[in-house]
């Protein structure tokens, strides 16, 4: 069997990183332009596993499951190498695994949605689950380029428990954005003209109350992240966390704006699809601020740290 080295690896990581993150573009192009219905049938369109007469909503539509099979290449791929790479890693072969699994899922889940009509609870769940693909993968390519041992543990923990903390309530924020999506004009099906149910649990009402909750809680993240940068500078953090939670900050300030844009001229759907690139690309930032802080050392250790300290202090 062929053997890989951590370089090359971690670079067949990183293209499977990259072709998640391109797909939740096009997955997201797809429900913009109205094309979530444009092959109504699932896993053939139209009858046929391989169609070549579309039209244009079709064609959108078949290309984005076209192209899942690129990413399963990608991501089978990082699976596999995972086991060829020397040294071997444990850790790297079961975070691997997970993202062929984790395609799958998200191609049956694709499939379910078609078949259910768009119906927002599928849609929704097929965005979170790409983006815990994503967290995955972005966990496998982090861990790709460093060797265990590599990085010291952090003892400072103000240096990673807040930025760990803003990743979960980042994840909740993106929770609510696909609910204000679902609530929302862009049912995925415009092109072709089917009608598709929408969130309305609380009445008319529902995509107001949604986004305007959206809204408070994007603002709670911002503030919060910008605070987390200040704590971060004053306690000398590493510099990669630093960086990654200066781009967090910048993608979030850019985010606000672009959502007040959208909600002022009644959502466009070009620029919905921004909005929703960019809500992926801080997720992004979020896990790799995450990853940057790095890992606490052991409780032990920290106390045995603190009596040697108290120790010196007494001589």
């Amino acid at each position: 069997m062929p053997r890989i080295s951590p370089r090359t690896y971690a670079l067949i990581t990183l293209i499977a990183l990259i072709t998640l993150v391109v797909i939740v573009f096009t997955g997201a192009a797809v429900r913009l332009t109205g094309s979530g219905l444009g092959c109504p049938t699932w896993p053939r369109c139209e009858g046929k596993v391989i169609q070549t007469e579309l039209d244009s909503h079709a064609a959108i539509e078949y290309g984005n499951r076209l192209f899942t099979g690129v990413v399963s290449i990608a991501t089978i791929a990082a699976a596999l190498c995972a086991f060829l790479r020397r040294p071997f890693r444990k850790d790297l072969a079961i975070i691997g695994v997970l993202l062929p699994l984790g395609v799958v899922g998200q191609a049956v889940l694709g499939g379910l949605t078609v078949l259910y009509g768009l119906a927002p609870g599928f849609v929704m769940s097929h965005f979170l689950l790409s983006q815990l693909v994503l967290a995955a993968a972005v966990a496998l390519a982090w861990r790709a380029r460093h060797e265990p041992g590599e990085r010291p543990r952090v003892a400072d923990r103000l240096s990673v428990l807040p930025v760990r903390a803003l990743l979960v309530w980042g994840g909740l924020v993106l929770f609510a954005g696909t609910a204000a999506t679902g609530a929302g004009p862009h049912a995925g099906a415009s092109g072709t003209g089917e009608v598709v149910p929408r969130l309305d649990f609380w009445g008319g009402t529902t995509m107001t109350d949604i986004i305007h909750w959206h809204g408070r809680m994007s603002t709670i993240l911002g503030v919060s992240a910008v605070l987390i940068w200040f704590l971060l500078w004053r306690r000398s953090a590493n510099a990669q966390v630093r960086k990654a939670m200066t781009v967090v900050c910048v993608l979030i300030a850019v985010q606000g704006i672009v959502g007040f844009i959208q909600y002022e001229n009644e959502l466009p759907p070009e620029i919905v699809w921004i909005h929703v690139a960019l809500a992926t690309c801080t997720w992004l930032a979020l896990l790799w601020a995450t990853a940057a802080a790095g890992t606490l050392t052991p409780a032990v250790s920290r106390e045995r740290q603190r009596a040697v300290s108290v120790e010196r202090a007494r001589v």
